[in-house]
């Protein structure tokens, strides 16, 4: 009598995808942006041969960028089933259009695969031609994939099994009425996923544009709304800066034990999708510059350029790295006064210079110190070690002591008291700052101090009590 394998039966081999399915970023986008971070220059060339297929292309990336596949964001709600599966006496496959090399690897790093099937610098194993292989192999199968290109071959699977489906799957399956049977999600909701990506809550550095304004206390209507202006432009160009930044630094990030959780590096945004969120934000703010002295799109200009070179390899040169972000705060003031036309004074930059100067040393501090308790070495994209840490503490406090003398001798020149009528009552603050800065490194150097301290200043009250009183006394010391 003539038997049916029944779908899903452990008769019926299951066949898993690996990009966005087992893995849920692309593995040929993460090579890629190894290459542009690390290798730019093999990338162009690579390029060049993508006229020899896209195979060909896919091999020659696994090849050189050598993708640490222990460290790839794997999707736990497909291994689980896969570990259910096999435990029933199912054979599994991975089947893949990544080059075989590279899915050999993962294949041998999960223990999980009777075989594996995938392109091999020839064949693009993708579409029509995997589903044409799987045929010929099995006859009939199960299938989990999770973009439009393994529309054909869900369509011819027992059942449909689906990944965290892409927006072209799914309008795919509803359009030839297929109807999913089981979905594997395992991304963080994309609200949340954006909001993490832009990283909203560094815009609260971008306060330091409204610093100029303040300080010369020439709060006009004008001059407020074009200070908003000005953050808003800054903002979303800071947005993009962080999603590059985050992109070509995938991989560093995975071996971080709280940075392999953000959205690129934990695979809950793509690669194109995260590219087209960084143009669109910069053309956003280029939109609103023309209500904007020509003078900031000069800053602004300065600003993308400093945080492309910083994200493309500064970051990674000790001292130059703390320099850059001590600028780039700087930087932020200097757009400010352009953008409301407010003149800067040279003690105000000089105080700026090095109180940020301090904070990005103890930042570096910090990670170096949350490395050591966790028995590391050497700080991975970073150009520091732990023998470091002395020197950084020691340069560090030297320029917070810096910036309190620089302030020290702005409250005694003759021009500051045309901005306050009482001028004498400025020294009240310098007890209030002193304490702030001991406070963060001492913080630091018990371990306290887990995030960037601006960022921290923002959140924590002893910080906002410090900065409300001087405020405070900033407005006694002004009538």
């Amino acid at each position: 009598m003539t038997q049916f394998i029944q779908p899903g039966s452990v008769a019926t081999p299951l066949c898993v995808d690996l990009d966005g399915t087992l893995v849920k970023s692309d593995t040929l986008h993460d090579g890629l942006l190894k290459l542009a971070r690390s290798q730019p220059w093999r990338l162009v060339l690579l390029l060049a041969s993508l006229g020899r297929g896209k195979a060909f292309f896919k091999r020659e990336v696994a090849r050189i960028a050598g993708l640490d596949i222990t460290r790839l964001p794997y999707n736990h709600a497909v291994l689980r089933f896969i570990e259910e599966q096999r435990a029933q006496g199912r054979r599994v496959y991975l089947t893949t259009g990544a080059d075989s090399t590279l899915a050999g690897q993962v294949a041998d790093h999960l223990g999980c695969f009777d075989a594996v099937l995938a392109s091999d610098g020839t064949t693009n194993m993708t579409g029509n031609r995997k589903l044409a292989s799987l045929q010929k192999r099995f006859g009939v199968f199960d299938y989990i994939g999770n973009a439009r290109a393994d529309l054909p071959v869900l369509a011819h699977s027992t059942r449909i099994l689906v990944a965290n489906p892409t927006l072209g799957l799914r309008w795919g399956l509803k359009a030839t009425h297929l109807e999913i049977a089981e979905r594997f999600e395992d991304r963080v909701a994309l609200p949340w996923t954006l909001l993490k990506a832009f990283r909203v809550h560094q815009w609260a550095k971008n306060i330091l544009l409204f610093l100029p304004l303040l300080l010369s206390h020439a709060l006009t209507g004008d001059n407020i709304v074009a200070a908003l202006v000005a953050f808003v432009c800054f903002s979303l160009v800071a947005s993009a800066n962080y999603i590059v930044n985050d992109l070509l630094d995938v991989e560093h990030d995975r071996h971080h034990a709280k940075k392999r959780l953000r959205p690129f590096a934990a695979g809950d945004i793509s690669v194109p999708v995260g590219l087209g969120l960084a143009i669109l934000l910069v053309a956003v703010s280029v939109s609103l510059l023309p209500l904007l002295p020509l003078n900031f799109a000069f800053w602004l200009l300065v600003y993308v350029v400093s945080t492309t070179v910083y994200s493309l390899g500064l970051k990674r040169v000790a001292l130059i790295d703390v320099l850059m972000l001590s600028g780039l705060y700087t930087l932020r003031m200097l757009a400010g006064g352009a953008a409301t036309e407010t003149p800067i004074s040279p003690w105000l930059a000089s105080f700026a210079i090095f109180l940020f100067l301090s904070l990005a040393m103890v930042k570096r501090f910090s990670e170096l110190e949350n490395l050591r308790e966790q028995g590391g070495s050497q700080s991975p994209g970073r150009g520091y070690q732990i023998a470091d840490m002395e020197q950084i503490r020691s340069f560090g406090t030297a320029s917070a002591y810096a910036a309190v003398v620089v302030f020290s001798l702005y409250i005694t020149r003759p021009d500051v008291d045309a901005l306050y009528h009482h001028a004498n009552r400025l020294w009240l603050i310098l007890p209030f700052m002193l304490y702030w800065l001991h406070r963060v490194w001492l913080m630091a150097s018990r371990g306290e101090l887990n995030e960037d301290p601006v960022i921290f200043a923002m959140r924590d009250r002893v910080s906002l009590a410090l900065g409300a009183s001087i405020l405070l006394l900033a407005v006694l010391a002004a009538i």
